[in-house]
């Protein structure tokens, strides 16, 4: 190719760096936003034909591919940071089945506020993804303290720590001491029975509606009972260090639910291999580029024509003057790179200003403004009167 822009260019496959767009008609054919358009432009702006431009058309075609990767990259990584909540541990999938991001609608889901109430259920023993195990000690007559980690953490769980959730030191439940309300005994209600005249029925099944709290209090007193005027087993647990009250009288076995800490601490969740992990392998991939609109492409051009004039810079900064019969002409290299990094800065970071007006918080932020200045205009409107 020529060392100095030509005046035009014949774009054709294989004439970019990469070629990551040389196959898009709207690249590399003769429409508004053309490589060869581009070129034909960025050249001008940069003053030809008044003054020869040292570049080869290859240049421009290198700039302008560069131009269009670097808007992807900055879109696409404001998309993946906006939702890589949402997309931790979708399947990126592999070869010709490996999904591209780029251009899909992006929802989120309950996935992630279900895998957080998993961990909630965990401690609160109602679910989760950790398994309680069981385990039982014997209890000695007259001895009192038990060390859970020697006793069966170290036996049956090859020295892991656990952690014990439940013991089962109760007594027989309340429930079971309670007589049946709607027999008419254990509950002085005989008596009533016997008083509307329904005494004398036997058996004494009679329904006699009672509320339901009624129960409950009568279950609460069995249990009070059981602590304040009799001797209620109960323990204290500290670092697995069972202490049992009152002192047994008998030899009997203790049944207690454990976790192993490990399978609740760890991080890892699910295998790891062909999932979105981070941010390094969420599957966003290069834009088309007739997909992008013409605002895109309207900073696409921009950012290309910056990158046009940096390496112009570069290449007229290799010599600083030029002698010419009688003197010397100072070139403006420098100048023209200085400005270059002005440019490229302020066209990156207007796009990501752009795009965090766009983010799920903002549009949210802005969706709730709305609703709440639409209240208050309709809050001014007469409200009918009717009449039925």
């Amino acid at each position: 190719m020529e060392a100095i822009w030509p005046g035009s260019s014949s774009f054709s496959n294989g004439h970019t760096p990469y070629g990551f767009y040389d196959s898009d008609t709207e690249f590399s054919g003769s429409g508004n936003h053309s490589v060869d358009r581009f070129s034909d432009w960025a050249a001008k702006r940069l003053g030809y034909p008044i003054v020869a431009i040292e570049m080869p058309t290859g240049s421009f075609y290198a700039c302008y591919e560069e131009a269009i990767t670097e808007y992807s990259a900055q879109v696409n990584q404001f998309n993946i940071k906006d939702n890589i909540l949402a997309l931790q541990g979708q399947e990126t999938g592999s070869g010709s089945t490996k999904t591209d991001l780029t251009h899909r609608k992006l929802t989120s889901t309950l996935g992630r506020n279900i895998q957080l109430a998993e961990q909630y259920g965990t401690e609160a023993g109602v679910g989760g993804t950790v398994a309680y195990k069981t385990g039982s000690i014997t209890v000695a007559s007259g001895s009192q303290e038990y060390d859970l980690n020697s006793l069966w953490a170290n036996v049956s769980e090859s020295g892991n720590a656990i952690e014990v959730r439940k013991v089962f030191y109760e007594g027989s439940p309340a429930v079971t001491r309670y007589f049946d309300p709607y027999a008419g005994t254990g509950d002085g209600s005989y008596n009533m029975l016997d008083s509307f005249g329904w005494g004398n029925n036997s058996p004494a099944v009679q329904f006699m509606m009672m509320p339901m709290y009624a129960d409950l209090l009568k279950i609460q007193a069995i249990e009070f009972n059981d602590q304040i005027r009799k001797s209620a087993y109960s323990f204290t647990l500290v670092n697995n260090k069972l202490r049992i009250f009152p002192n047994p009288e008998t030899t009997y076995s203790l049944h207690f639910h454990y976790l192993v800490k490990k399978d609740r601490d760890t991080t890892l969740q699910g295998t790891t291999t062909g999932v979105i992990t981070d941010f390094s392998n969420a599957p966003f991939n290069n834009m088309t580029f007739k997909d992008i609109n013409e605002v895109g492409k309207q900073w696409i051009k921009k950012y290309g024509l910056a990158l046009c004039k940096e390496l112009l810079g570069t290449i007229r900064s290799k010599y600083a003057s030029l002698p010419i019969p009688n003197a010397e002409t100072n070139l403006d290299g420098d100048t023209l790179r200085a400005e270059a990094a002005t440019e490229k800065e302020t066209l990156v970071t207007q796009l990501r200003e752009m795009l965090e007006q766009t983010s799920r918080r903002a549009l949210l932020e802005a969706d709730k403004d709305e609703a709440e200045f639409l209240n208050e205009k309709l809050a001014k409107v007469p409200y009918p009167i009717y009449i039925g």
